[in-house]
């Protein structure tokens, strides 16, 4: 799951070095909306865990 939020990051960068600003900071927005899904993901993986164990 956090393969996407690192691919659009690499695009962004390579975008930004190329001068696309709309295409970086779009590509930086979709990584971050990508990354804090996944940062919600596992925080509730990680609640499920500890109430199944206790």
């Amino acid at each position: 799951m956090l393969y996407w939020p690192i691919l659009f990051f690499i695009v962004a960068v390579v975008a930004a070095v190329f001068g696309f600003g709309g295409i970086a900071s779009a590509s930086a927005g979709i990584a971050q909306v990508l990354f804090f899904i996944f940062l919600v993901l596992f925080v509730i993986s990680l609640v499920m865990r500890f109430v199944r164990r206790a």
